[in-house]
């Protein structure tokens, strides 16, 4: 039973972070956009596998920053010149794991070809460019205001 807590524990820190970093929340929905387009690319599985990989890199080094980040705010009551270090060194790993994982993008998805056929897939069916359009407005509100924000907006809206 405690094999399945620690799996409970494990997601509940996953949505800890997706609640209160938004850079968490912009690299899950990057994610799931790379993840719905790949389809429209020739990939083999060991460019999915770097793709996943790169993904799977960055959300692990965003949870780990969010971790240091809580254990100085934590430890330290005041401005402290080495929390400072801290914190610059764990949003740098960030920053590393994303420009490599922008830099496996572009070795995997630079197909000329599979952008005109998204370009075409798009201009052809309109529903589908609506639920484009949809799905992207809904991408930015969860972004800026994340699942918490959009929760608590709701309850005030029912609550006039």
């Amino acid at each position: 039973m405690r094999f399945f807590k620690s799996f409970r524990y494990a997601f509940r820190g996953i949505i800890y972070c997706i609640n209160n970093e938004r850079n968490m929340r912009i690299h899950t929905v990057a994610a799931l956009y790379v993840f719905v387009f790949s389809f429209f690319f020739e990939m083999s599985r060991t460019s999915y596998a770097a793709v996943m990989i790169v993904t799977a890199m960055v959300m692990t080094a965003e949870l780990f920053n969010t971790v240091a980040e809580e254990l100085c705010d934590l430890t330290a009551a005041s401005f402290h010149p080495v929390v400072r270090i801290i914190k610059d060194m764990a949003a740098g790993a960030v920053l590393v794991c994303a420009v490599f994982a922008a830099a496996v993008g572009v070795c995997v998805f630079w197909q000329p070809e599979a952008f005109g056929r998204i370009l075409r897939y798009f201009a052809s069916s309109p529903p589908m460019l609506l639920l484009l359009a949809a799905v992207t407005a809904a991408s930015i509100v969860y972004i800026v205001m994340g699942p918490t924000g959009v929760r608590d907006y709701i309850r005030k809206k029912r609550e006039k």
